[in-house]
């Protein structure tokens, strides 16, 4: 019984946030997110990444190895995607971004904080720092086929990732006033972002809902399959080898559908957002399942 009761406060307050969302989203249609985008873009995941990298207690080596995970997940995921949309006769290169990119910031982070506390936040933050990487370089370069080394100058989150790595590896000490504010800036992040995921379910529809099934299989089962593989060749065990399998699980990223949006033809937006919602709506069942094996095996 202890372990429904565990996993009931995992995933209550993730899942009433996001309900928080969609219930302000149906009241208001018109309700402006930018902030929300403009905010986590600029400060909140630079605030995140710096708190979840220097004050849980992570050390260089973990967040060395789990951003090398991070890699080969998106590398994996990239193949099946590759694999899925070549054979639906879609354009692999504008519709890959939600088969590559899970929603390990959204949904991911707090799952992981509440299931495994700080220690196993920080291993799922190296994990989404990579994403997050992924999400300003090459989610946008696959948008507008073209590689854009300017992006890359251009984006605050890369500078927050080398930033917070250069802290890690040197072992500085941040000041009890920046941990503060990041972490505040944290939890402001979370909150907000998972809001915002709920307010998008809102908005986005499904327009090709066999195709959108089809990549929910290529997002949600053979996601977790690619997480057990990691696991089992890299030996992990315990509360990383469970992070490993929760972040591998999560539904397609919502900041895939915002970057399409700007680069990309509506037929591709439409297409991701049918994907966003169907993997996302599919998550609420097969994340509790996820979680509950992880706490039952990886503790």
């Amino acid at each position: 019984m202890n372990i429904y009761i565990k996993l009931f406060e995992v995933l209550f307050p993730v899942f009433f946030i996001i309900g928080i969302g969609y219930f302000l989203g149906k009241k208001d249609p018109k309700i402006n997110t930018n902030f929300i985008t403009k905010f986590t873009a600029n400060i909140g995941f630079p605030g995140l990444v710096f708190y979840s990298l220097t004050g849980t207690g992570l050390t260089f080596n973990d967040f060395q190895n789990f951003f090398i995970y991070g890699i080969i997940l998106i590398s994996s995921f990239s193949i099946i995607g590759i694999i899925f949309l070549f054979f639906m006769r879609k354009d692999i290169i504008r519709n890959l971004p939600p088969y590559i990119l899970p929603n390990t910031g959204n949904m991911g982070l707090p799952i992981c904080l509440f299931a495994y506390g700080n220690h196993g936040f920080g291993l799922a933050s190296s994990i989404g720092a990579c994403v997050i990487l992924g999400h300003f370089t090459l989610n946008i370069f696959l948008a507008q086929k073209r590689f854009d080394f300017s992006v890359i100058l251009k984006s605050i989150p890369f500078y927050s990732v080398i930033f917070s790595a250069f802290w890690l590896y040197f072992e500085f000490e941040a000041p009890n006033f920046i941990l503060n504010t990041t972490m505040l800036l944290t939890y402001t992040t979370i909150f907000l972002v998972l809001m915002s995921l709920g307010i998008a379910l809102t908005r986005l529809k499904v327009f090709s809902i066999k195709e959108s099934l089809i990549g929910s299989i290529a997002r949600l089962v053979f996601g977790p399959i690619i997480g057990f593989i990691i696991i089992k060749i890299f030996d992990l065990t315990g509360y990383a080898a469970g992070i490993i399998l929760i972040q591998s699980s999560m539904p397609s990223a919502v900041l895939t559908y915002l970057v399409g949006s700007m680069y990309s033809p509506k037929k591709i937006v439409d297409e991701i957002a049918s994907m966003i919602v169907v993997t996302t709506i599919f998550s609420f069942i097969t994340i509790p399942l996820v979680v509950f094996f992880a706490l039952k095996y990886f503790i």
